[in-house]
């Protein structure tokens, strides 16, 4: 994978703001806000991509403070880490089966 230039992580960090605040606006209830199912769906998904790729603690921690969906796809993204790691660690028999079902 090419390295990320600060142009791109520009780039991502106000896909990531504007994301952030649409799903924020719906949630919300904010009145000049038309909830349209299809595109909150793909900012929740584009904001938790966005996370994946750069971690929000280090390059949008103003994002974080002031999003709720921003800390709620962050916090998403960690228990989910968690729970690989313990099912890797705890239920070795549970992640053959897991993976197995995947393919």
């Amino acid at each position: 994978m090419t390295p990320l230039t600060p142009d791109n992580i520009e780039s991502l960090a106000v896909t990531a703001i504007r994301a952030a605040a649409y799903l924020d606006a719906c949630d919300d209830g904010a009145k000049a806000i038309r909830l349209d199912p299809r595109y909150y769906q793909a900012c929740g998904k584009l904001l938790r991509e966005i996370f994946v790729l750069l971690d929000p603690s280090q390059y949008f921690p103003v994002l974080l403070d002031q999003s709720a969906a921003a800390r709620e796809t962050a916090e998403a993204l960690r228990i989910g880490r968690l729970i690989d790691i313990s099912r890797l660690g705890y239920y070795p028999e549970l992640t053959v089966v897991l993976n197995r079902a995947a393919v």
